[in-house]
């Protein structure tokens, strides 16, 4: 399985000790890790904790000569040596060496004018069937997919932007995709102002350690 935005490559690799080759083949290894295992193993120089689960579900800064946290739930210089803000607005992507970022508020950032809306949740629990795939345009009130046959029907019109993987098992008001009501097809396939910020943050950090050395 593959990935390619922008020109940039990224593989599933079935084992950490795959991921150096892969690197010099000029493409980003994905492993399935959910303990982290492989972080030992690797021995990296920098971590970057980007799970964007708004708590932290076990990084530690010792894991790694450098630690990086994203979003809310980490508190710098205690188990991240950073954390950057990934809430949109005024601080997007603001860098922090002390402290925590602004906490979880549960509302999403908007979008087109849309916030909460945007966001399509599991009406029950079960496995999903998708009926759209990423990149197709909806209409409110068309049904984007089901949950042992309950409707899970869009609340906006847009380009159906995110989706979970077919067939994944799911709880009642789980966050499973998202429409954009911009409605541009190719914001599905490219790098996001967001990401590009967040993404510039964590390179900032790094290359300000590295000159440190």
């Amino acid at each position: 399985r593959k990935a390619i935005v922008e020109g940039i490559e990224a593989v599933l690799i079935p084992s950490w000790k795959k991921a150096k080759d892969t690197i010099k083949q000029g493409k980003i290894p994905v492993l399935i890790d959910p303990e982290g295992y492989c972080i030992e193993r690797l021995s990296p120089a920098i971590l970057v904790d980007a799970i964007l689960a708004k708590r932290n579900l076990g990084t530690k800064i010792d894991q790694a000569p450098l630690v990086i946290g994203l979003g809310p739930g980490f508190t710098a210089g205690k188990d991240v040596d950073v954390v950057i803000e990934t809430k949109r607005g005024h601080s997007l992507g603001r860098v922090y060496y002390q402290g925590q970022v602004a906490p979880d508020t549960g509302v999403p950032g908007e979008v087109g004018g849309e916030s909460k809306r945007r966001l399509l949740r599991a009406p029950a629990k079960g496995k999903i069937v998708p009926l759209h795939q990423i990149g197709d345009l909806v209409k409110v009130g068309e049904v984007v997919a089901e949950i042992e046959e309950v409707p899970l029907k869009a609340e906006i019109s847009g380009v159906l932007r995110g989706l979970i993987y077919p067939q994944s098992w799911v709880t009642r008001g789980m966050k499973v995709g998202d429409i954009d009501p911009r409605g541009v097809r190719e914001y599905c396939f490219t790098v996001s102002d967001k990401a590009r910020s967040i993404g510039g943050a964590v390179l900032e950090v790094i290359c300000a350690n590295l000159n440190k050395k």
